[in-house]
């Protein structure tokens, strides 16, 4: 697994980077076909300095699944406990749902294929667009769409439908259900 550490606004970012390479190289064990890990370290001016310090953790695999946790705390060693706490939970909730729909549907299904890439622009032609975001997706079913949702942690996941032939949105209700939009051109 390659191991990429990025550091903002940190003193000590080496000592930080072998204690982050030590525990992520764990999750090795847990889901080898992890073949990417990127964590983010960040010192933020926050006005409470109890979540100044904030770890983020991706991990992306060659198959396109893509897991992340994001923890903030006063100390940045918890943030990372925490935040590798929160991956290994994720981890093993996607391996229960991985086994399960594989033994129902077949491999083929039990596999997500997103891969986000970022591409921040600020470029004053763009009156207001201050952050672009571009993924690839294949076509899924909502019900996949929920799960990749869920692995994320987002609130939204838009998504190629294959029941519609379209592109469509699943987010979270506040009533804790999910809401599916289909748009229509008119």
């Amino acid at each position: 697994m390659q191991v990429s550490v990025k550091s903002k606004g940190l003193a000590s970012a080496d000592s930080l980077r072998e204690y982050v390479e030590g525990k992520v190289s764990r999750l090795d064990r847990y889901l080898p076909e992890v073949s990417v890990a990127e964590v983010d370290l960040e010192a933020q001016k926050t006005r409470n300095a109890e979540h100044s310090q904030v770890a983020q953790i991706t991990l992306r695999s060659a198959r396109g699944i893509v897991l992340r946790a994001e923890e903030r705390s006063a100390d940045m060693r918890a943030s990372i406990d925490a935040a590798m706490d929160k991956m290994e939970r994720q981890i093993r909730n996607y391996k229960g749902k991985h086994w399960q729909d594989r033994s129902r549907r077949g491999s083929e299904h039990a596999e997500t294929q997103i891969t986000e890439a970022l591409a921040v622009e600020e470029d004053d032609a763009t009156q207001g667009v201050v952050r672009v975001k571009s993924f690839q997706t294949r076509p899924m079913d909502v019900d996949e769409a929920i799960e990749q949702m869920e692995l994320l942690g987002h609130d939204f996941f838009i998504f190629y439908n294959v029941n519609t032939n379209n592109f469509s949105v699943v987010y979270r209700r506040h009533d804790q259900g999910y809401g599916l939009l289909l748009p229509e051109l008119i």
